[in-house]
């Protein structure tokens, strides 16, 4: 699970629970001015997610970590396909997160409405 918030111009993810240990990663932290877009997808957990380095693959259960597909480096922190979100990113090291949130279309609506 992630925990989004915004601070000062930022988007700051901070990756929960065992998260952090499967993905690798604690907290994330993007300029607003480079969120492209923003969707709760829960068909987002079936995209293809190429190599995995480093981070935590099962298989239709959970994927966790870096991702690099067709030249795209893509971070995942998915459990629950139901509660996915999508950022798409520009001149960040990620090209897109794909994320699970308690309530996706709460985090949709106030990114959105930071980006605007």
């Amino acid at each position: 699970m992630v925990i989004v918030s915004i601070k000062d111009g930022d988007l700051i993810l901070q990756v929960k629970g065992i998260g952090k240990v499967l993905a690798l990663r604690n907290e994330l932290v993007i300029p607003l001015n480079h969120v492209r877009g923003v969707t709760a997808d829960p068909g987002a957990f079936s995209m293809p997610r190429g190599l995995r380095a480093p981070g935590t693959s099962i298989p239709g259960l959970l994927y966790a970590g870096t991702f690099y597909h067709k030249g795209e480096k893509v971070f995942w922190e998915v459990h629950n396909p139901a509660k996915a979100v999508v950022i798409e990113l520009a001149e960040e090291d990620f090209t897109r997160l794909v994320i699970e949130v308690e309530n996706p279309n709460d985090v949709v609506s106030s990114i959105e409405d930071a980006i605007a």
